[in-house]
């Protein structure tokens, strides 16, 4: 109902929506901008607040359009202090302004009034270092991410939770039993459907990160049942040594749900602009498979 004191309120579009649209139009490569001390020098950039903005400004004009989102990595800027932090904000905002989607790689997990406050920073609309969505950490019990999740979906906001990830420390307690024949990473997943699944035949909007160099656990522990409607962000892709064959080695039936994470894949071919939108294209058509 409108009426003349009434305010016409439109809920936002789910992130998962969005991605999901992004990735049909502009392919499945997560660019990720971590300015690394020896990326910025093979760039012939100072390691400073004024490298990385640099580095930024060029990384961003290079991808924009070409790839389903940016992933900067927090921790690369936040090294810097608050000048690095600024450089950061300054990216966010002008791929907001860009239309390209964020996803922050920050990992915060936490609990009550702190993982709240972490959403805030992050999640809000009009906080400094707002992003369309972060990375999570579940590993305080997946409770402890609510006041996130109810940030994100409220403001058609994003989340990535930490699911199998692969540091080889990871299956201690990732493949752990949290109850008879569960695994702590199977109950995440199954966590993650069942808090942010979309529409019918949309995606979710709260998705798992899932290395690219699992293996089979991502299919033998049963995350490709348990959440058949989340987005997969999958690090280990180029250097860290997976490729095309892992889509479906890995995910099997829902390779048409991965994120392609790539950092020092494309940023090593800095800093010239032209050969970075270059070699996105060509990873963009290597990695080609439809969702």
């Amino acid at each position: 109902m409108t009426g003349e004191n009434s305010v016409d309120v439109t809920a936002p579009t789910p992130f998962g929506a969005r991605l999901h649209r992004s990735v049909q139009e502009n392919g499945r490569i997560l660019a990720g901008i971590d300015p690394h001390a020896s990326l910025l020098e093979a760039w012939g950039l100072p390691d400073t607040p004024a490298g990385l903005a640099e580095f930024s400004r060029v990384a961003l004009d290079a991808v924009a359009g070409q790839v389903a989102a940016i992933k900067p990595q927090s921790a690369f800027f936040e090294r810097h202090g608050s000048a690095g932090v600024a450089v950061l904000e300054g990216l966010l905002a002008a791929a907001r302004e860009r239309g390209v989607l964020t996803i922050l790689d920050v990992k915060r997990g936490d609990i009550g009034s702190t993982m709240g406050a972490y959403a805030q920073a992050h999640l809000l609309p009009g906080a400094p270092l707002e992003a369309d969505a972060i990375t999570v950490s579940p590993y305080l019990g997946t409770g402890s991410l609510d006041p996130a999740v109810q940030l994100a979906l409220e403001h058609g906001k994003g989340l990535f939770v930490l699911a199998l990830t692969s540091n080889p420390d990871g299956p201690q307690v990732q493949h752990a039993l949290s109850a008879p024949d569960t695994p702590v990473a199977l109950e995440i997943a199954r966590h993650a459907e069942r808090i942010g699944a979309g529409d019918p035949g949309e995606w979710g909007s709260v998705g798992l990160v899932v290395g690219a160099t699992v293996g089979d656990a991502y299919r033998r522990l049963g995350l490709d049942r348990a959440a058949p409607s989340v987005p997969l962000l999958a690090p280990g892709f180029g250097a860290q040594g997976a490729g095309p064959a892992e889509m479906s080695e890995v995910f099997g039936e829902n390779a048409g749900h991965v994120l392609i994470s790539l950092s020092r894949g494309i940023l090593s071919q800095g800093p010239d602009p032209e050969r970075l939108s270059h070699i996105v294209g060509q990873l963009r058509d290597e990695y080609s498979a439809r969702p």
